[in-house]
């Protein structure tokens, strides 16, 4: 059962030895060979850790980004609507979603290592078959089971900073991930648009499955195990089930898990609307919406390391977090009123400017919301990441196809989700997180 009691959640705690501290690590296999300090070693190792922590979390933007400037492109070539097209980022959330379940009390059962390197193989072979799909039906198959195997990589990277950090060193390093982990959704439009110059849609789930095979190299060659075995769960699926109920009975870490989902499902209504909107609506081509996607990706990396660097540990994480839902309602607001035509044409800049906006705000509030809910663990840091990641990629599963309603024509239907989820983000963490009865 996850430790809920209200100390968890102190912001300017001192880092705490975490369940993988002073415990045996085991080497490149889940047989100690030795005692070794799973933080001593992450503190010997500690930019190479988060590199590939941070590409572990890079790697479900990196499916996604590389993408979206050939959707498009997609439409035209599987002779598919809009709609359906849609449905293969859908089905990659929903397989995210549901791969994490499976994945995060996996992990606290056998350790880190060897469910993550199955699923990245998993994700390898079912990128390889989406390259070479010929039907929108099998695309979409097959983008669920790449969403499926690369759940691990999300779900077993927060549960490893869970294993080696706490309080505010956490946060901080959630912020770090953000920073280098920011950089795929920056880089990758890019590369989509100038990939999409030389080939067709195809080309671009061969650079990922490339991306996937080094990303797994260097996961079985260099990432130690962080969960000791004697810190790992003996129980079966009843074990893994009573211990997420007792996470959910948690009312303030379902607030945080609830708000995170919430703004997470504002994000991905401009993901999976924005190529149609940018390029079909205000006529821009695939490289200029990649250039602003890129710009989008900045702001909200910039805003993180702010959090991190500035905020953390000077002020509250709730403060921190209230703000940026704050702002992310404001921006959802300014884009209804821009997209329903209350101030007539406004055209692409104003447009953009808002997402800008919106994009940055979420500097603020997805590392705090990670970290809040993850405090209030120490063990099974797994299921909980799990539950966190679960609900997040659910909740941006069904905005996905709400964004595109009522056609192409309109970006109305994108507004108003991206409005109704911060109006419910930020009425979930007031009510139930209850951030004034909180320690400062």
């Amino acid at each position: 059962m996850p430790e809920s009691d209200a100390s968890g959640a102190q912001q300017g705690s001192s880092p705490i030895p975490s369940t993988g501290a002073g415990a045996p690590e085991s080497p490149a296999t889940d047989t100690p060979t030795g005692p070794r300090d799973a933080t001593a070693a992450a503190r010997r190792t500690g930019l190479f850790v988060t590199l590939v922590l941070a590409g572990l979390t890079a790697l479900p933007p990196l499916s996604m980004d590389m993408y979206l400037p050939a959707l498009p492109a997609v439409t035209d070539s599987l002779h598919a609507s809009a709609s359906t097209v849609q449905l293969t980022l859908t089905a990659c959330l929903i397989g995210m979603a549901l791969g994490q379940v499976v994945v995060g009390p996996m992990s606290d059962r056998w350790g880190r290592r060897r469910p993550l390197l199955l699923g990245m193989v998993v994700y390898v072979v079912a990128t390889a078959i989406c390259a070479f799909a010929p039907t929108p039906e099998l695309l979409i198959g097959f983008r669920l089971l790449q969403g499926l195997a690369g759940a691990a990589g999300i779900v077993i990277s927060r549960a490893v900073v869970r294993d080696l950090y706490d309080g505010v060193e956490m946060a901080r390093f959630f912020s770090t991930l953000m920073l280098i982990s920011g950089v795929a959704p920056v880089v990758a439009p890019l590369i989509g648009g100038q990939v999409l110059r030389f080939t067709d849609w195809r080309g671009v789930f061969v650079v990922l499955t490339v991306v996937g095979v080094l990303l797994t190299l260097v996961v079985w060659k260099g990432l130690h195990e962080t969960l000791p075995p004697q810190d790992r769960h003996t129980g079966g699926i009843g074990d893994a089930v009573r211990t997420m109920r007792g996470l959910l009975a948690d009312r303030v870490f379902a607030g945080y898990m609830i708000a995170g989902s919430l703004a997470f499902a504002a994000l991905f209504a401009y993901i999976s609307a924005s190529p149609f909107v940018v390029q079909d609506l205000y006529g821009a081509s695939p490289q200029t919406f990649s250039l602003l996607f890129g710009l989008n990706s900045i702001g909200l990396t910039v805003v993180g390391q702010i959090n991190g660097k500035l905020l953390v540990g000077r002020i509250s994480l709730d403060k921190a977090l209230g703000f940026g839902l704050s702002v992310i309602v404001l921006a959802a607001v300014a884009l209804l009123l821009m997209t329903a035509g209350v101030f007539g044409d406004v055209g692409l800049v104003p447009v953009a400017t808002g997402l800008f906006v919106l994009m940055s705000a979420m500097g603020l509030a997805m590392p705090n919301t990670n970290a809040q809910a993850l405090m209030r663990t120490k063990h099974s840091a797994g299921s909980a990441s799990a539950l966190l990641g679960t609900s997040q990629f659910l909740v941006g599963a069904v905005a996905s196809p709400l964004v595109g309603i009522a056609g192409e024509g309109t970006a109305v239907p994108m507004a108003v989700v991206q409005l109704v989820c911060a109006i419910g983000a930020m009425a979930c963490f007031l009510g139930m997180c209850r951030p004034w009865q909180q320690a400062s």
